[in-house]
């Protein structure tokens, strides 16, 4: 369920029914979001993903949860779609390090780690005491117990579970060939994780925002606010080129070119 206490809201997969409409609305004056619509390129399915990137291996997606539909936000097989991006692209170009910003219940993090599974994954979550001070578009707020269930139930060995709040941490592993970042939603917080991670990074290495559809901007806030973080790192040159979205997916994919170092 949403919950607005201390002035940050949970979002995303856990949103239901009318309370959605309390985040809900439109860009305000100005947020044009210009650089990211030009730079993002629409991908119909996962077929032509594979073929722009280059990519051969097929994702292990045998994860119930996928065909789950919870939630408006579960319409046109989002989960399926999401999972494609993510799972495929740890499945290939044989990752040795995986970062994800925002581990919540670990669903997440068990499709990278079983796609990637000679990868060392290390997931972020802020501690569940810190989450007043975390942002106000979270993804979840769960107990400390729940923080990564899903991977430590499959039995993963090669997940890393780190606590902290990304505002005041900075990754300490790497090259990073995967970045997945789906922790606070707003727009200072998914630039700033962004900007931390991009030193650690190498020509060729991934990085994966969630929440981002340009299509839903004017209906989800925190997809507006994820998407003004992307233009912001647009607009001072950290970023170049190309950010790819598959059809109906809540995810936005970039690869780091060899003129980012």
């Amino acid at each position: 369920m949403p919950l607005q206490k201390n002035e940050f809201v949970v979002m995303s997969s856990t949103l239901v029914g009318s309370r959605v409409a309390r985040l809900m609305s439109p860009l305000r004056g100005g947020q044009s979001l210009r650089r990211l619509r030009k730079n993002m390129l629409e991908v119909r399915n996962l077929g032509y993903l594979k073929q722009a990137l280059g990519w051969t291996q097929d994702a292990n997606l045998d994860f119930e949860h996928l065909h789950r539909f919870d939630y408006y936000e579960d319409l046109n097989e989002r989960r399926i779609r999401d999972a494609e991006v993510i799972g495929t692209a740890c499945a290939n170009n044989n990752p040795k390090t995986i970062l994800e910003i925002g581990t919540c219940s670990g669903q997440t993090t068990a499709l990278m780690a079983t796609n990637a599974p000679k990868a060392e994954v290390y997931t972020v979550n802020i501690p569940p005491e810190e989450i007043s001070d975390g942002g106000k578009f979270v993804t979840c707020a769960i107990s400390r117990d729940d923080i990564g269930i899903a991977y430590r139930e499959r039995g993963l060995t090669n997940v890393h579970q780190i606590y902290a709040n990304t505002a005041h941490w900075e990754p300490d592993m790497g090259p990073i060939d995967v970045a997945f970042i789906d922790g606070c939603h707003d727009a200072d917080f998914v630039y700033s994780d962004t900007k931390k991670i991009l030193p650690h990074c190498r020509p060729g290495s991934i990085i994966l925002w969630h929440d981002i559809n340009l299509d839903l901007i004017r209906q989800y806030r925190w997809i507006a606010e994820a998407a003004r973080g992307i233009e912001r790192l647009l607009a001072e040159k950290l970023i170049r080129g190309r950010i790819l979205h598959l059809q109906d997916s809540w995810v936005g994919l970039y690869r780091v070119p060899e003129e980012n170092h």
